[in-house]
This record gives structure tokens, sequence and C-alpha cells, in this order.
């Protein structure tokens, strides 16, 4: 869809306007990292050269930590670093159907290491082996905050290392068993396995999971008509029988001092059959009339995943790398609606097939040199291929048209884009140059060059050609050994999502039963700056942080108006022009020595967002879909070694008003009260771990109102409102745990 010139003219200029907001929000940054550099400051007992902060095994061992997770919950700053101590299942970050393709450099935030080595995995990730690496077996763990050409992963706010014992040459088996209880009165048992040790120059770990998902949505929705009385409501209820089983395994073995290689393997089952019952009463007549739906959804879920690297280093101290990974993601879903008589006869009215196999493969080889005292360079090149099969069957109850079998006994509908094969080849070759200038500040310099070809086939034939030159600046200044200033500025390549290119269904729209793809897509980009200010509080007292970024989009994606005049009304991903994001974050982790509550750990997070991009719809300017406004977060914990016991709670508040999405004839808008979890732990029975969770104590429901509009949203023709809230319940989880 085309702006209109005097419109378009318009909302640029308002966006325009607001870039100033960032500079001041930057200046702000600056003066409060300024007030807080010249406080004084005593250096910790633990904080050793290069900003590198070392907990040795004995400072956990008074908490009885069982796995290595356990331990990096006591550290202050750390304790969601890597998941909840429920976290069982192997990690799904870095889907390459959403964009997530290919190995990367690690990215922000906190990475985790083992060994000072990251997992040859995405599915199997080094930071999903925690919860399965026993606590005996760590010597010490080190939170890493500055750069080095020595490390695995590039560009992270800092980095924890687990260092496991070099000649501990024994094995273990930790177990936990768990029973998950849900609202509705259903239990649901899970549990896991994990054998793991070291036996000569092999390290082994092999780990069976068998996690519960299961969830049981009840919701309600209310609708008004544009002069305001009832229209109908909705009562929807949703069960998915999920249990997702996982069996993966990591191998590391030491040919000699100078050569090692690693291979993980994984994988996973996560069918999730799906029932609703919808009950809808019409309110728009002189008596209320009762409809009733039954959906039958049965899903097939797999995935597998292999990887390896191997490590050479030279006498001279240089380092070769090569890495490759493999993996496959294959999901099924059949959607059978049926209209419910009073008589409980049933007839089917919709059918819809979605299957989608998804394939990456991956290849990656550095060399890492020195080349002047205090600096190293790292260059080498990735390739990866990913190919995404799609195909998608619709079928509707018809009085014109031919029902068939393989459309489930109904009359098929053609959809645009349902059999599409989309592959993508990938290389990037890349330069890293590590430059430690004295002993208080480091730069990292990244030069990646990535280009591509995406071709897609099927019902669509397109092929194109992408590429980008994406550089990076990671500048770090210890100000004392306790205040670390960090200034990044890159450029962000954002990877075109594989789903975004193909018909897909609507599950968030019982109006709308398929999404549009779209095959004209370009990947969007942005400029990141970003400052952050971190603080070490004395003896080890805690840690408090504050971040401002600001991205500037270009080509920025969002949803767009791709409707014909033989399709009607339709709406895809697609390219609009520039946009912008700002968001301030403090976060603190402090223990409570102050009060002579030392094993008292507080954390909270509370952070501002803003953003603003030229709407297609509208010509006006307003925030991106989805994106809230900021959120508060607050949690705590409470060791009491001497119970060997330890308890807490945390709350999540997202502000509300913010998180809304526009589409073509649609505004929605998403907000609830704050989430509360718990837990108490007990180490008690020769060395057993009793935990007991409780997730949404106060059984909060998520909701969400939707304004549709009759033909284009820009007509602006009211039909209708909706209000809809729904939720599953207050959760309770008992885990009993042990090694031997």
């Amino acid at each position: 869809m085309s702006f209109n010139n005097s419109r378009r003219a318009s909302a640029q200029s308002s966006l325009r306007a607001k870039a100033p907001l960032a500079l001041n929000s930057l200046f702000l940054a600056i003066t409060m990292a300024a007030v807080i550099s010249v406080s004084p400051a005593i250096a910790q007992d633990n904080l050793g050269d290069d900003s590198t902060i070392t907990y040795p095994a004995s400072y956990f061992a008074e908490y009885a930590p069982v796995t290595a997770q356990d331990m990096l919950n006591r550290i202050p700053g750390m304790e969601s670093s890597a998941g909840g101590s429920n976290n069982r299942g192997g990690s799904q970050s870095g889907n390459a159907s959403r964009g997530g393709r290919g190995l990367g450099s690690g990215g922000g935030g906190t990475q985790i290491l083992i060994n000072g080595k990251r997992t040859a995995g995405k599915n199997n990730s080094t930071q999903s082996q925690l919860v399965r690496i026993n606590a005996d077996q760590v010597d010490h763990i080190e939170i890493i905050r500055g750069t080095s050409g020595d490390l695995d992963v590039r560009g992270s706010t800092q980095i924890a290392n687990i260092v496991l014992y070099e000649q501990l040459s024994n094995t273990s088996i930790s177990y936990d068993v768990n029973t998950d209880y849900y609202a509705d009165g259903e239990a649901e048992p899970g549990g896991s396995v994990t054998y793991g040790g070291q036996t000569g120059d092999l390290n082994f770990l092999f780990s069976a999971v068998a996690q519960p998902r299961y969830d049981h949505r009840v919701s309600h929705e209310e609708s008004i008509l544009p002069d305001l009385s009832a229209n109908d409501y909705i009562k929807e209820d949703r069960i998915r029988e999920q249990t997702a089983y996982t069996l993966s395994t990591n191998l590391d073995y030491q040919f000699s001092a100078s050569s090692s290689v690693r291979f993980n393997a994984l994988y996973g089952e996560n069918d999730d059959p799906t029932t609703v019952d919808r009950f809808t009463t019409d309110l728009t007549g002189s008596t209320p009339v009762l409809h009733q739906e039954r959906e039958v959804l049965p899903g097939e879920q797999s995935n597998w995943e292999i990887g390896g690297d191997y490590e050479y280093k030279f006498a001279n101290g240089n380092r070769f790398k090569a890495l490759f990974i493999s993996n496959e993601n294959d999901t099924a879903k059949i959607r059978e609606r049926y209209t419910v008589s009073a008589d409980g006869s049933e007839t089917k009215n919709l059918f819809l097939d979605s299957a989608n196999i998804l394939q990456e493969r991956i290849l990656r080889g550095s060399y890492t040199m020195d080349i002047f005292s205090g600096q190293n360079v790292e260059f080498g090149a990735e390739r990866a291929q990913t190919i995404l099969d799609s195909s998608l069957r619709l079928g509707i109850a018809s009085s014109t048209g031919t029902p068939s079998a393989a459309w489930g006994g109904l009359v098929p509908v053609s959809v645009p884009n349902a059999n599409t094969q989309v592959e993508e080849i990938r290389n990037e070759p890349f330069a890293i140059h590590n430059w430690k200038i004295n002993s208080r500040m480091s730069l990292e310099t990244s030069m990646v060059y990535e280009f591509s070809e995406i071709e897609q086939s099927g019902d669509f034939a397109n092929s194109r050609n992408f590429s980008s030159f994406k550089p990076k600046l990671d500048y770090r200044f210890d100000i004392t050994q306790q205040l670390q200033l960090r200034l990044l500025v890159e450029k962000v390549v954002r990877q075109i999502s594989f789903t975004d290119f193909v018909a897909a269904t609507d599950s968030e729209d019982n109006d709308s039963n398929t999404l549009a793809g779209n095959t004209a897509l370009r990947p969007d980009y942005w400029w990141n700056y970003n400052l952050l200010a971190e603080y070490r509080l004395d003896n080890d007292a805690g840690v408090v942080s504050a971040n401002l970024y600001h991205h500037r989009h270009k080509d920025f994606l969002q949803r767009i108006d791709v409707s014909t005049d033989e399709g009607g009304l339709k709406s895809a991903a697609g390219n609009l022009g520039s946009a912008d994001m700002v968001v301030f974050e403090v976060k603190g982790s402090l223990r409570l020595g102050m009060f002579n509550l030392p094993n008292v750990l507080v954390t909270t997070r509370a952070s501002a967002r803003d953003s603003w991009v030229a709407d297609p719809f509208q010509h006006t300017v307003h925030r991106f879909n989805n994106y809230n406004r900021g959120e508060f977060d607050l949690g705590f914990r409470h060791d009491l070694p001497q119970w060997k016991m330890n308890y807490g709670i945390n709350m999540r508040n997202r502000i509300d008003g913010g998180t809304k999405r526009w589409d073509i004839d649609d505004i929605e808008q998403d907000y609830a009260d704050p989430w509360f979890t718990a837990f108490l732990e007990v180490v008690a029975f020769n060395d057993f771990t009793f935990r007991f969770d409780v997730n949404n104590i106060t059984d909060v429901d998520m909701c969400r109102d939707r304004t549709r509009y009759v033909g284009h949203i820009a007509d602006n023709i009211l039909e209708e409102i909706e209000y809809n809230c729904g939720g599953s319940g207050t959760v309770l989880s008992m885990k009993v745990s042990g090694t031997f």
C-alpha cells in the first residue's frame, strides 16, 4: 500500500520530531554514570584482573546446591540469567523459522560457558546444561565483564564461565521427580535423570527429561456494537495435553593440552493435542440464542539436533576452531471445527491442515592470533543453509464446490502461497579485533559481511540476493574495579522470518482462519546505540546497573496492506520506512547486609520504553506492534543455611496501555494485573532436595480488547468492540531431586 503524499509527509515529520528524545535520554544516562563514578569504592576480595569476579566452590557450600544452576542463582545479578530452577528442558531460543538463523557471535545479555566453551548447538544449548551439571563437579564460577579473543562469545554484557574440576575421575547420577497440579484438579507427572562425570580425558553428560506442559485455559469474551448494545457473549474452554520428552548428550574429549573436541546431540518429542469447547450466546435479538462449537486439534512436534566443534591451540598461542550444527524441527497440526446441535449431533464446518519442516545446517571456522601486545584478531567465516517446507490446506462447509476427503470431507479453498519451499544459503566472513588498551580499557571491533540468497519455490517462485556490512564497536572502561562503563555501537540486520514468507494459520482470531505471506520481504536493519553503567557493591553485596539504548530502524518490518481486488482485504508482514525505539532500564541485585540479613537477596528491574513508526493503514505515528511501555519486576530469595532451606517470591508487572497491535481491520490491546510466583526449597533426609513452586499465585487473567472495523481501518466504520479475559489459574508444583 502506498502512502498518500501529504499524510506521509505529516507522519515522517512527526517521526523526526521525536528523535531528540533519544539524545536527551542519552545525556541523562551519561550524567548519571559520571555521578556514580565519583563515589568511593573499595575493591572486592574476589574481583581479579580484567574485571573478572571469581566464586570458588566453597562460596556456595553453605547453600547445599545440587546443580550448577543452583550455584549461579546465589550470585548477585545472575539469579535469573539462565532461566528458572524448574527449567528442565532444552532451550528453544534462536528458532530459525522466526529469523534466528545461523549461530551468531553470542549477542547481548549474559552468556553461559562451560570450561570457557559454549555448546555447538541451538536447541541443545550451553545454558540448558546448567540444571544437569552436578554441583560437586564445579570448581569455581567466573563472571567475566571484559572482552577477550580467548572467549567463545562476543558482545555480551557479561559471561558466566562454569569451570569444572579437571582431574575429578568420577561419575554421578542426578534425578528429579515432579508433579504439577493445575487449577482444574488435573495432575501431570514429570521428571529427569542425568548421568555425567569424567573418566580420563572424557567429560560426558547424558540426560532424559519429561516435562509436563499441560494447560487448561478458560476465557470469557463480551462484545458490544457501535450503539453500545450487547452483541454476544463467548465462553471458551481450551485443554492442551502436552508433555515434552527430551534426550540429550554432551561429550568433551581432550586429546592433548592443545587439542580438544566436543559433541552434542538432542532429540525431542513435543506433541500437543488440544480440544476446544466454545459456547456463543447471541444477544442481538429479543431472546438470547446459544451456539456451541467443538474443535479437535491433534498436534505433532518433534525436533533433533547434532553439533560439534574441534579446537587446536598452537605453540605460539594461536587458535583454530571448526564447528558444525545440523537440526530439524517438524511440526504438523490439524484443526477441525464442528457445530454442535441441541440434540448433540455434530457438523464439521472447518478443516485446516498445516505442516512445517524446518532444517538448518551450519559450518563455521575461525583462526585467532596475537598481532601486537594486548591485541589479537579472529577471522573466519560461517556458512548456513536453512530450508522450510510449508503446506496449508483449508476446507470449509459450502453449498458450492466439491467436497474432498483430503480436505476433511469439506470443500477445498484456494489459499495463496500455501505450499512453499523457502531455502536460504547465507555466507558470513568476519574479522574481530580485541584490544586491551590498558589495565582499565578494552575495545572490541567486529567487521562482518553477510551475503545470502533466498529462493522460494512451489506456489510462488522467487529468488533474491541480499548483502550487508555489519560493523560493531564495543568499548569498556573500568572507572574503578567496581564501576564499569560500556559503550556499544553496532549495525544489526534482522534475518527475515521464514514464516512471514508463507501462508500460516491464525490461532489468535476465530474470525480469521489464515494469515497471508509476503514473498517480497527485505531484511530490516537498525543502528544500536547502547550505554551501560554497572556498579558492583563492596563485599559482594550486590550489583546495580543502568542501561540506555536507542535503535534507529530502516525498512522496519510490520504488517502492511497486501489486498487485491480478487481477494479482498489482506495484510501481511512488510517493510515500512524508518522507525525509532528508546529503552531505559535500571536493574539491582542486592544483599540486605545493612539490615543484618546477608542471606536475603533482593532483585529488581524497572524499564521505560518508547517507540514510534509511521502506520501504513491510518497514516499516523504510533508505537511498534506488541511493544510494551515498560515493566517493573521485584523479587527476593532468603537462604537459611542452618536449616538447608531457601524460599522466595517474584512479582512481574508490565505497564498497561501501550501493548497494541494495529492491523488492516482491527486494533488489539493486551493488559494484565501483576504476576506473582513463589517457591520453597528444603534439603533433608540424606541430601534429598524438596521444592514447592506456586505459579500465578493470585490467579491473574490475561486480557485483550479488540476493536473491529467494517472494511479498512482507515474508513473508521466501527463494527464491534470485544473484551476478552482468560487464564489457566494457579499451578502448584512439587519436585524431589537428589544425586547418587
